[in-house]
């Protein structure tokens, strides 16, 4: 059970004040059991495995943040310090007229830190903390430090990095990662067929495949972050390939067979390096890729997807390296 999330709902105990909430906005919702009883909890989550997970628990998801009011508004940030500052300024948006941002945070996410940046914006913070995290409220009471709220909103403006469209919170956010620019410069120039890139976040590696392969028929997106995947709609409107655009979760496999699949795979859940994430996208390229068809991938040194690939029936080698990264190049024989 994610130990924020304890945190979080220790603030609705009988000793600390909040009583069970009538009606609860759940910004980057996280399915407890505690919550089932609450007579109307609606979440709203960006990352597919956590919102599968949130309905899966039987509770109600809405697409986009809704636009009506809240008495409770609850907060898990991830470890993106300007996503963290959206949220907090979408949950002052959603909230009505003497009602409540309740927040929590590990305190190796900076919790503390920016516990005193609502409380600068609130001047009104309750906090508590317990499994390494701390949770945190504040009621609206008529004198918020609506400035400060403004200067959290202007961070969810869509920002332009080499003329590609990006937002707060998304991978790679400020800059191309290095890793799939490593690979993007030494793609092949014969991928062709049906195409797949798996974690294809803003759309980087995708733009780089068109640009480079003419003879890709059809490219599918991937990508588990309904932000970014919005990002990647935006960013290869200009190709003229047949492009379909997946909020998905790719570990838990993939409804198509491709001809050729690229890859940058994530690594982290969390704070956590997680390496099974990557094995993960590997045995679900494996398992989609049709016989005698192409997997490129790119990893830092250190993680060790070498025995997936052998595990997967690929026979594999590496065609590039440098200081930091290597590609490996795969066949489905």
């Amino acid at each position: 059970m994610h130990e924020a999330l304890e945190t979080l709902l220790l603030a609705f105990s009988p000793d600390r004040g909040i009583p069970t909430p009538s009606r609860t906005l759940f910004i980057g919702a996280e399915p407890h059991p505690a919550m089932q009883n609450w007579p109307e909890v609606l979440g709203w989550q960006p990352l597919k495995p956590r919102a599968n997970a949130w309905e899966q628990a039987g509770f109600l998801r809405s697409e986009n943040l809704p636009a009506d009011k809240w008495p409770i508004v609850m907060v898990l940030p991830g470890k993106s310090r300007d996503e963290t500052f959206v949220w907090f300024a979408a949950a002052r948006d959603a909230l009505q007229r003497g009602g409540k941002i309740v927040v929590a945070m590990p305190n190796t996410a900076g919790a503390g830190r920016f516990e005193k940046h609502l409380a600068k914006a609130t001047g009104n913070i309750v906090s508590l903390q317990k499994h390494k995290c701390r949770a945190f409220f504040a009621t609206e009471d008529g004198t918020w430090n609506e400035a400060t709220f403004n200067e959290w909103r202007s961070l969810a403006a869509p920002r332009i990095i080499s003329g590609f469209t990006v937002e707060a919170g998304i991978f790679s956010s400020d800059h191309i990662d290095p890793g799939s620019q490593f690979l993007a410069d030494h793609l092949p120039v014969d991928l062709r067929g049906n195409v797949a890139d798996l974690g294809a976040g803003w759309g980087f590696l995708s733009s780089a495949l068109l640009l480079r392969c003419p003879k890709i028929q059809r490219l599918d997106v991937f990508e588990a972050d309904s932000r970014a995947l919005a990002c990647a709609r935006k960013n290869l409107t200009d190709y003229t390939c047949a492009i379909g655009y997946h909020w998905h979760d790719v570990t838990s496999g993939l409804p198509g067979s491709y001809d050729a699949i690229i890859m940058n795979p994530p690594f982290h859940t969390g704070q956590a390096t997680d390496v099974d994430l990557g094995r993960a996208f590997i045995r679900s390229a494996a398992a989609a890729l049709k016989r005698g068809g192409k997997l490129l991938l790119v990893a830092n040194h250190q993680l060790p997807y070498e025995g997936a690939l052998d595990a997967s029936g690929l026979v594999w080698r590496r065609i590039a390296a440098d200081k930091s990264f290597k590609i490996i190049f795969a066949e489905k024989r």
